[in-house]
């Protein structure tokens, strides 16, 4: 629990805010979604201009808002910001959440297999249930959800003299960079030689296959049911929307973006969005 005045002093001296019954010593139990009929006073939650107005059907609450507005049956107070959802982001974590990364300790689920061979850096998180092979190295303040499987065999064949198929050995690995965020149920695989990369500060979200090889560079998203194939190469702070299915060896340039189902049959340039079946190009993406 926390104070209006603790989370206004927080967010920077030059905050500005609006009353509406509330006290700066008014008593903040915990964060809640945009609930009609609260029956707890002084939650807090955030609004974003296109629900605004949802405001005027709340009974109580201290919103993070980008526009104050008048209201005449509320029981709360109004924070101007002009970015509610990170400044909502940023007041959970600190008196709401116990982040992990704030200790030195890794923590490890149960059910989960790790194999010789793998490294676990400081202050990773992972879940239960995975298999994690040799070969695989896990860097500090990691988050790894449940039923993963990472430094598996990728999909990888040849024919041999008599026609019949044969697996290419995979002796590579895997490298899961800083802060490296992965959901539930994905499968990284790991290389056939050298390592498949999961750049810094990734995000990784639920059903998602990597398969080998594949370097996914810093800051970059891939959300769920994505399908990367082998020794793709996606630059910084991509998007990868979901349902993606990007052809092997494709390259994706830094600051692109995928739309939601789009195959991608053909290499990407830098600031582009590309959707469609088979995905193209849209438009280009503003530099900033």
């Amino acid at each position: 629990m926390t104070t209006l005045r603790e989370i206004l002093n927080f967010l920077g001296s030059e905050t500005q805010f609006k009353l509406f019954g509330a006290t700066l010593d008014s008593t903040i139990e915990k964060p809640s979604n945009l609930c009609e009929n609260n029956s707890v006073p002084f939650l807090i939650f955030w609004v974003n201009d296109k629900n605004v107005d949802k405001i005027k059907s709340v009974r109580t609450g201290i919103v993070i808002s980008p526009q104050i507005i008048e209201l005449d049956s509320f029981n709360g107070a109004i924070i101007l910001c002009d970015r509610p959802r990170k400044a909502f982001m940023d007041v959970v974590r600190k008196f709401f959440y116990e982040d992990h990364q704030t200790h030195t300790a890794s923590c490890i689920g149960q059910g989960n297999f790790i194999d010789d061979d793998v490294k676990i850096g400081d202050r990773v998180r992972i879940g239960h249930n995975n298999v994690i092979h040799k070969g695989t190295i896990i860097s500090d303040d990691v988050s790894i959800g449940s039923n993963n499987t990472i430094g598996g065999v990728g999909f990888g064949y040849e024919l041999d003299e008599n026609g019949e198929y044969e697996l290419v050995p995979h002796i590579g690995g895997v490298v899961i960079e800083r802060k490296v965020e992965i959901g539930n149920n994905n499968c990284i695989d790991r290389a056939v030689l050298g390592n498949t990369i999961i750049g810094e500060n990734c995000k990784i979200d639920n059903l998602v296959h990597i398969a080998h090889g594949v370097k996914l560079g810093n800051h970059s998203l891939v959300i769920a049911n994505s399908m990367i194939a082998g020794s793709v190469s996606i630059g910084e702070r991509c998007w990868i929307a979901p349902s993606t299915s990007i052809i092997n060896s494709c390259t994706i340039g830094s600051d692109s973006m995928t739309g939601i189902g789009s195959v991608v049959l053909k290499s990407v340039d830098d600031f582009t969005l590309v959707a469609g079946v088979p995905a193209k190009k849209l438009r280009d993406l503003c530099v900033e």
